[in-house]
């Protein structure tokens, strides 16, 4: 590379930097909660910079909260084990063996691999469930759909805890029954639970779509509580992206400032956001 072209490269660089510094105030103490999608964590690659995005938070001062799914690591791990799944109304029933997979899976092996990329960069991870600490008490979301649990009772002291000592929480979405039962959390309500307990600044929904898209199919950056809403009645909001608008609204509601919904395959889609005038995907405010 030429002289010329690195300084080139420099000088964007600090540009970048000098630009972000409003953004860097703005979220000096804020806690983020980042729900990290089982798509959105692709390579070793993509983890890495996602890793390193979120020790670069922690390190200018944002306290980032990590909740994780892992869909498609379960289904590979049931596959192998040729454990059949049943589903009603599309949606998996857990049953007893099922729910040993998915416990193993996320708690043994994705957020593990979570933590080591993120202090492999630098930061002070720690995993954990929703079992720990009674974190996340749940009830039975549904009886056809066996160990399926709905968040009933956040109790966030677990994460302060962990945040003041500047330690970045990684959190499997499990939770505990009154009877003692482990219920399997869908990723994107477990997040949205925790940070409206936590008052979070942020709710980032890293999945595998781009944002929030109008009937002409453009992503709209900016949206309000009553817009999707309308956008849901409308039928233009449908399928898989009802779930997370609906995750947004309750979390909103609960105290949440905003909520995003982004691709997390995108590189530095975390920094985008936080960082930078023009963010990424789609912001969802209650007003």
């Amino acid at each position: 590379m030429k002289i010329q072209d690195m300084n080139r490269d420099w000088i964007a660089t600090a540009s970048t930097l000098n630009k972000a510094l409003p953004y860097l105030q703005r979220y000096a103490d804020a806690t983020v909660v980042i729900k990290l999608g089982g798509h959105a964590m692709g390579s070793d690659e993509a983890m890495e910079e996602f890793a390193r995005d979120v020790v670069l938070m922690r390190q200018v001062g944002v306290n980032p909260v990590v909740v994780h799914g892992g869909g498609p690591m379960i289904n590979a791990m049931l596959d192998k084990l040729k454990i059949k799944s049943d589903f009603v109304k599309g949606k998996r029933v857990t049953d007893a063996a099922t729910m040993e997979v998915v416990e193993m899976v996320l708690s043994g092996v994705v957020n593990k691999r979570i933590v080591q990329a993120i202090n492999s960069q630098g930061g002070r991870a720690i995993g954990l469930s929703g079992k720990d600490a009674n974190l996340i008490t749940c009830t039975q979301t549904d009886p056809d759909l066996g160990l399926v649990g709905t968040p009933d009772v956040i109790n966030p002291q677990i994460l302060r805890d962990l945040t003041e000592k500047e330690y970045i929480p990684v959190i499997a979405p499990l939770g505990y029954g009154r009877n003692g039962e482990t219920f399997n959390i869908n990723g994107d309500t477990a997040a949205g639970a925790i940070a409206a307990a936590l008052k979070a600044d942020r709710l980032l929904l890293l999945t595998d779509v781009v944002g929030v898209k109008n009937a002409e199919g453009d992503v709209v950056t900016e949206l309000s509580a009553s817009q999707i809403r309308q956008m849901t009645e409308d039928g233009v909001i449908a399928g898989g992206m009802i779930p997370k608008t609906e995750t947004a609204l309750d979390a909103i509601e609960g105290g949440v400032r905003a909520a995003v919904i982004l691709d997390g395959r995108a590189p530095n889609a975390c920094l985008l956001e936080l960082f930078t005038e023009h963010g990424a995907g789609s912001i969802i405010r209650k007003g």
